[in-house]
This record gives structure tokens, sequence and C-alpha cells, in this order.
């Protein structure tokens, strides 16, 4: 689904123009990458999940091309972990 077949699914079941949901949804994808920036935890609905901002090591790999070893920094990741209900909805 992309944006705008969520924006559209919105506006359709809460019965609000597009344009109205379209800044709501942009206003929450705003803020929640915000917090993910400054290191908070961002939890949606118990039943829905959280997203988390993890470290990842830095490590060594491989140029699949050329088959020489590189070296990886360590960086901030972006991790989702699945609530219950959600884990449930889709099995």
């Amino acid at each position: 689904m992309t944006k705008a077949e969520l924006v559209a699914k919105v506006a359709e079941t809460t019965g609000q123009p597009k344009k109205v949901v379209k800044e709501v949804v942009n206003a929450v994808l705003e803020t929640v990458a915000e917090a993910l920036e400054s290191g908070e935890n961002v939890k949606l609905l118990p039943e829905f999940g959280v997203f988390s901002v993890a470290e990842r090591a830095a490590r060594v790999g491989r140029n699949p091309q050329t088959g020489k070893k590189i070296k990886i920094p360590a960086r901030k990741v972006v991790k989702f972990k699945a609530g219950k209900r959600l884990k449930e909805r889709i099995k």
C-alpha cells in the first residue's frame, strides 16, 4: 500500500476530505521520524507495535564484485516490533 492509497482508504473510512487526511498522515509520519531521530521509541497502540532505534556494530564485509574485504561502519537503524494482536491478524 502506498501513502496515496493509505490516504484514500482513511478518507473513505472517516468521511474526511483527502486533503485533510493527507496533512494528518504527513504530520504523523514526520512526528514519528522526529521522535526516532531523537532516540525515542514510538509505541503505536499496544496491539500494533513499537518503532525503535538500534545501534548496529561496525563489521567487516565483502565487496561482492571483487571479493575484497571492506569495513562497514557502525550506524543506527530503525526497527519495528509488531504487537501481539497485529501478529495474530497476519497469521
